[in-house]
């Protein structure tokens, strides 16, 4: 079989005339072993490039998770001291999350029954990759739990009892508009209606979605909220804040149960 694909690979099956015999294609391949043992030589030294940058993405993933763990207990040391106010790590946990543990993730495929752990190892449906990142930023959460629950109930468990904006309208400009009004700088959940959830980030003024997009690239990426097809879909949102709900960051801060 490998033979096969290595006759299509480099397209002597294009090249050689019809009916030749099994000898003839020994001697053809003989032939051209120099060029065989380039191409193998080559596919060994992407297959260990692909392994050497893999490992260097789940060590990297390795150390932001550590990171974060070390950022909280720094925070709430300072806190405590009163050498730093809860506005300041509301900046802190949305910048780490944002900035250290999602970027390892783009690029990673979405898929319907995804829930890969490890970022650009597999593939992660929408929910699992929320679920997973807010975990490993060190939230208290079972991601199995919050990822099979419908967008609405993801919802109500990053809330913690916060507000929740469920905003309806029947074009998706007026549902920009209105998510523009209620937001301010900083991280928020987003359900989309029953069928989708991800992050909205609101950065310098600008809308931002970051999720497992199952349009294309079919894959984890971070959009503009205006130019986001999957946005355009729907016209019924959930909306709740992550990185200005104080209870979920004395949560994190505490190492509370979220879910």
């Amino acid at each position: 079989m490998w033979i096969f694909s290595l006759l299509l690979t480099f397209g002597f099956s294009n090249n050689m005339a019809p009916g030749l015999s099994v000898f003839e294609v020994s001697n053809t391949i003989t032939e051209n072993s120099s060029v065989l043992s380039e191409k193998k030589n080559l596919e060994e030294r992407i297959l260990n490039e692909f392994i050497v940058n893999t490992d260097s993405i789940t060590v990297s993933y390795a150390n932001s998770i550590i990171d974060a763990g070390q950022l909280r207990l720094r925070l709430k040391e300072e806190l405590r001291l009163g050498t730093i106010t809860l506005d300041y790590i509301k900046t802190a946990f949305a910048n780490h999350l944002v900035d250290d543990i999602i970027p390892h993730w783009y690029g990673t495929p979405w898929s319907f029954g995804g829930h890969t752990e490890q970022p650009n190892q597999g593939k992660i449906a929408c929910g699992y990759f929320v679920s997973t990142t807010l975990r490993d930023m060190g939230l208290q959460i079972n991601r199995y739990k919050l990822a099979q629950k419908s967008p609405v109930d993801e919802a109500k468990m990053i809330s913690c009892g916060a507000v929740i904006n469920n905003i309806v309208k029947d074009t998706a400009e007026k549902a920009f508009v209105e998510i523009d009004s209620l937001t301010s700088e900083g991280l928020y959940f987003i359900g989309f209606d029953e069928g989708h959830v991800g992050y909205l980030l609101k950065r310098k003024g600008e809308l931002f979605l970051i999720h497992s997009n199952y349009l294309a690239p079919v894959s984890v990426c971070m959009e503009t909220l205006k130019e986001s097809r999957v946005f355009k879909r729907f016209s019924k949102f959930h909306l709740v804040s992550i990185s200005h709900n104080e209870t979920l960051l004395q949560r994190w801060l505490d190492e509370g149960m979220v879910l």
